[in-house]
């Protein structure tokens, strides 16, 4: 390779330098320089050339093309790189490909400034001192390799050559590295002869940009004599990759009215392309706007950034005029910096004009009628406004508010979610007789205050005339309920009260009639014309129709109206006890073993329906006994209760012990009863008390009271 001084205003120069000299070595298909510097110009003038690119495939260069990274330059057949027009920016690189029909290869054109320049120098020639004399003094020459991915067959192909200044007999070369004899293998192989490096398959520098393989000299017994010597390999970006939206969807919101240039979104596309490239600088465009009113042009899309930001005024901004609040943009992304030879993605992007409170709720007639009949509620008139904001928003959504009318708070108005409009109901049962006309005053606002240069004017106000009707209304109980307190057992027709009731309906001038409604023991009776209670029965307290010593009776007032009204009353009667209950005796039956050596028999209790101080202590006495000895006794335990004794272990029988039980009422009251005393045969834990004598005790009574009889009869 020729060391040639280029003849142009830029300065390049090789990657390497070669020790030894360059006509001793043999040709090596391909560009002789694989990578130019060159300072960047103000300008790249059209058709003067920048620099001279010498390819040659050892074979008289056959059929060959050249085809540059940048379509604003070409290379002429002679390898002049001209540009094909005045361009002041050609980005930080260009790519010359290079083909005939034996060899190709791959040059880089890298444009630097100027005060890159001398850094450049340095580390492409390692100078050291003044002699231009390289650091790495050994035998084997690897300059850099540059293969464009996406090659096509055939393979393997050639892609460079590993050069050797010793040729020692029997010497070999020898490749490794990732992508040799590493993972991903067999990509790349060397003739171990003549140092040819060639690619196996076609590469993806999206997949692996970069190759750093070692090379080195072995003997013939597989021994390194020289070496290792690093080889770099490069994979050339070729634009094989479409610029992507990979974000979406892509949704943006933008205030109605909002200042022209007011941004809305950012779209953002991936290009997977060498971004140092023009394969990956993305330029952006709007292809589509939907729809197209009221302007074809509502926004603009930053072709560097991507920020899509509005052109139009903000009076054309306007939600409510628009045929649509949503706008769909097709956003183009294009690489080569926008270039017709660019590929291409594309996106959409949905634009929503978000609504602002610029428009005041307003009713649709200034003033509303109602009509209601006196005593009752609910809903008597549906207030309607309009409102040209959107209905999804606090500022469309109304809210009502009665100012002036309502002082006893008889009115509410409430806001129909779907419809909007005011339901005014009636909280509070109105009376035609005290006022059969109300007058009200109602503001309607939104949920979302107005915007400061917009106010509620006289339609957000509405006037609302209601007409009360008058009803023939129930008569009225005074008071409701009605309570007295009596004794129970009062006599039958007894005066219970005298009820008191009033119609509403002062202007009719209506008469009142009275009748029982509700009286569950059928005690009590009315006046029809003054209201006057009495008893038709005895009042008893311990009836099952007394709860908690209250009777319960609902009586019925009847106007004179057409037709006629009723009001009903209840009459609560507390009665007041008195003794007339004999108190109960129980258990009325009791067993026990014939030889039993506990002569306790039963305890006893009593119990009355009475309330204190008519019930307990109870006092519990036998009736006299008969007979030569005494067989029982009974032996108070407290006030409710005595216990049953036997004196004496008795014959197996049925007896019947004769017991008093009296209250403590005023004056007393006293219950005799029996109570049935079953003498039974035990054995083995087992009580027999079946096929018993007759009844001792009875028998014995009945003679003696036929014996006492007699002897009245005959003094």
């Amino acid at each position: 390779m020729r060391n040639v001084k280029s003849p142009f205003p830029f300065f390049f120069f090789p990657q390497v330098l070669l020790l030894a000299c360059a006509e001793d070595l043999e040709c090596v298909p391909g560009f002789q320089q694989k990578v130019f510097y060159i300072e960047q110009p103000f300008e790249f003038t059209e058709d003067q050339p920048v620099l001279n690119l010498k390819f040659d495939d050892c074979k008289g260069n056959n059929k060959l093309n050249f085809e540059v990274s940048n379509p604003d330059f070409k290379v002429e057949r002679d390898g002049s790189l001209v540009a094909l027009k005045n361009i002041s920016e050609a980005g930080r690189a260009l790519f010359v490909h290079a083909r005939s029909e034996h060899a190709e290869d791959m040059a880089e054109i890298l444009i630097v400034e100027a005060n890159e320049k001398h850094g450049a120098l340095k580390e492409i020639f390692k100078i050291e001192g003044n002699l231009g004399i390289p650091r790495q003094k050994r035998a084997i020459l690897a300059t850099p390799i540059l293969i464009p991915e996406n090659q096509r067959p055939p393979f393997p192909r050639s892609v460079g050559k590993v050069i050797s200044s010793e040729g020692t007999e029997g010497a070999k070369f020898r490749l490794s590295g990732k992508g040799v004899d590493q993972d991903p293998k067999g990509i790349f192989r060397i003739n171990e002869i003549s140092g040819d490096v060639s690619v196996t398959r076609a590469l993806d520098r999206e997949a692996i940009a970069n190759y750093e393989l070692e090379v080195e000299i072995t003997d013939i017994s597989g021994k390194t004599i020289d070496g290792p010597v690093r080889l770099d390999i490069s994979v050339i970006d070729q634009n094989d990759n479409r610029p992507m939206f990979k974000e979406g969807p892509y949704v943006g919101h933008v205030m109605e009215g909002s200042p022209t240039g007011t941004t809305v979104m950012r779209m953002t596309a991936f290009d997977a392309d060498d971004a140092s490239t023009d394969n990956a600088l993305l330029r952006y465009n709007i292809l589509k706007q939907t729809p197209t009113k009221p302007s074809p042009n509502m926004f603009y899309i930053d072709p560097e950034k991507g920020d899509i930001v509005t052109v139009v005024s903000p009076v054309l901004l306007d939600r409510e005029t628009m045929e649509t609040p949503k706008y769909e943009l097709v956003i183009e992304a294009k690489d080569m910096g926008g270039l017709d030879v660019g590929l291409t993605g594309t996106a959409t992007a949905t634009i929503l004009i978000d609504d602002k409170n610029d428009h005041p709720p307003e009713f649709t007639k200034k003033e509303f009628q109602a009509t209601v009949k006196e005593g009752v509620t609910g809903v008597i008139v549906n207030l309607t406004v309009g409102d040209r904001d959107d209905p999804a928003t606090g500022a469309w959504r109304a809210v009502y508010t009665i100012i002036n009318g309502n002082p006893g708070q008889s009115f509410e108005i409430h806001t129909n979610p779907q419809t909007n409009e005011g339901m005014l109901s009636v909280v509070k049962p109105l009376d035609y007789e005290i006022s059969a006309f109300h007058t009200l005053l109602i503001k309607v606002e939104n949920e979302d205050p107005l915007i400061p240069d917009i106010a509620y004017g006289p339609s957000s106000t509405a006037t609302v005339q209601i007409t009360v009707e008058d009803v023939n209304e129930g008569p009225v109980f005074h008071p409701n309920p009605m309570t007295v307190t009596k004794q129970e057992n009062i006599p039958i027709g007894s005066v219970v009260l005298t009820v008191n009731a009033t119609d509403p309906d002062t202007l009719q001038h209506q008469t009142i009639r009275y009748s029982v409604y509700k009286d569950p023991a059928g005690w009590l009776e009315i006046n029809p014309t003054n209201g006057t209670i009495g008893t038709t029965a005895v009042l008893d307290r311990e009836s099952p129709y007394v709860q908690n010593n209250v009777y319960t009776a609902l009586f019925l007032a009847i106007d004179s109206g057409n037709p006629p009204a009723t009001g009903t009353g209840t009459l609560h009667i507390t009665l007041e006890d008195v003794n007339d209950n004999v108190p109960s005796l129980y258990p009325t039956l009791a067993k026990v073993c014939e030889d039993a050596k506990d002569l306790r028999v039963v305890v006893l209790g009593a119990s009355d329906k009475d309330l204190h101080p008519n019930t307990d202590p109870f006092k519990f006495e036998l009736s006299k006994q008969s007979g030569p000895e005494k067989m029982w006794k009974i032996t108070k335990l407290n006030n409710t209760h005595a216990q049953v004794i036997l004196l004496q272990n008795l014959k197996k029988a049925n007896y019947n012990i004769p017991i008093s039980v009296t209250d403590s009422g005023k004056p007393p009251l006293t219950n005799s009863t029996e109570l049935k005393l079953q003498v039974c045969s035990c054995k083995k834990s087992k009580m027999d008390c079946s096929a018993t004598d007759a009844l001792h005790i009875s028998v014995t009574l009945i003679l003696l009271s036929l014996f006492s009889l007699f002897c009245k009869s005959f003094p």
